[in-house]
């Protein structure tokens, strides 16, 4: 298999997330095709008082957007040892339906062109995964209390990656835009 390229390699190593698994498995979704843009972006979440890791690993071809994702398990009564759990998935690019970005910016009214944003979600659809958010439906009565069953919202949920400035600090935020805004473009021409 070919090398990863290495401004890839580096931020696979610099995010520390057991980098030789992330690049074994993203080479072999690749299938020899260029990474053309890459965003990796490592997160930690608390669970009460489990700490759990994982990457997420953008890679943008020519023709497909590889998807990585590789989550830490810890031992438990099933399994005596801690694992990973890798999962990839190649989209072509004429299937990606969305490539949308939410910014959040403190102090909008002090806000010039070109500060960027303190935080920056993308989220990119190809309708494989939809999240459903449901709530009572109302008729706008407020005297009402009739059952009028549920009303809700289907959002493409296939990937979504959020970073923030705070926490990430601002290069990350800053190549997140970068990767998104290339990822965008690059849906225009399938």
């Amino acid at each position: 298999m070919p090398a990863l390229s290495t401004p890839l390699r580096h931020d696979l190593d610099r995010a520390g997330y057991y980098p030789e698994l992330v690049a074994e498995v993203l080479e072999l979704a690749l299938a020899d095709e260029t990474v053309v843009a890459h965003l990796v972006h490592p997160e930690t979440t608390f669970d009460g008082a489990e700490v759990r890791r994982h990457v997420t690993v953008l890679a943008l071809t020519p023709t497909r957007l590889v998807v990585t994702h590789v989550d830490d398990h810890p031992a438990d009564s099933e399994h005596p040892s801690p694992s990973a759990q890798a999962t990839t998935e190649a989209v072509p690019l004429g299937e990606l339906r969305s490539v949308a970005f939410t910014h959040v910016v403190p102090n909008p009214q002090e806000h010039h062109a070109g500060d960027g944003a303190a935080e920056l979600t993308l989220a990119v659809g190809w309708g494989a995964v939809s999240r459903v958010d449901l709530e009572p439906a109302t008729c706008g009565d407020p005297q009402c209390d009739a059952d009028h069953g549920l009303s809700g919202s289907i959002t493409p949920d296939d990937v979504v990656v959020r970073v923030s400035a705070a926490a990430e600090g601002r290069d990350a935020v800053l190549a997140a835009m970068a990767f998104g805004r290339t990822l965008s473009a690059a849906t225009t021409r399938r």
